[in-house]
């Protein structure tokens, strides 16, 4: 498996935090390969703006940022179909609440975050959700359901706002 750079699964972290793009796009690089998949040029641009975004993304955000850039449009189902690429492959999220798209911090690990929205800022901070989802999974199969897939959103207030 692929290790971060920065060590901090478990703690509390800025999805922006300690960004180095380029090592980024080369170890996705490297995941889609290992999966026999292609980083393709649209794929790796859609990336490449939300890593280098400042908070999540939205796809019509990403949409117009492509058509600004280049001369190709680019049709919202193909950047759905990117996006959805990216999510498959876990370097992305998505945070449904606000309906954005973020990196993802552990690329291949196939982790479990909680996420932490601040609705002033837009700030998302990450944390390992691992002892949480086990609750879930307990709670889930007392009615014999089966999850096949869930996140954690907690939309508040972050420390910085609540300071200002």
């Amino acid at each position: 498996m692929s290790q971060c750079s920065h060590k901090h699964h478990d703690t509390l972290h800025g999805v922006h935090d300690h960004l180095n793009v380029t090592q980024r796009l080369s170890e996705a690089e490297n995941i889609c390969t290992s999966t026999g998949s292609r980083l393709t040029p649209l794929r790796k641009e859609v990336l490449e703006l939300i890593l280098n975004a400042s908070g999540p993304v939205g796809a019509y955000d990403l949409l117009a940022k492509i058509k600004s850039d280049s001369d190709r449009p680019a049709a919202p189902p193909t950047v759905y179909r990117t996006l959805d690429f990216l999510l498959e492959q876990g370097l992305i999220h998505r945070l449904t609440s606000i309906n954005a798209y973020i990196p993802c911090c552990h690329p291949r690990e196939g982790h479990q975050a909680a996420f932490l929205i601040c609705t002033e800022c837009k700030i998302v901070k990450e944390a390992s959700a691992q002892g949480l989802l086990q609750q879930l999974d307990v709670i889930s199969s007392s009615d014999g359901f089966t999850a096949h897939h869930s996140i954690i959103e907690i939309s508040g207030i972050c420390q910085q706002c609540q300071n200002k």
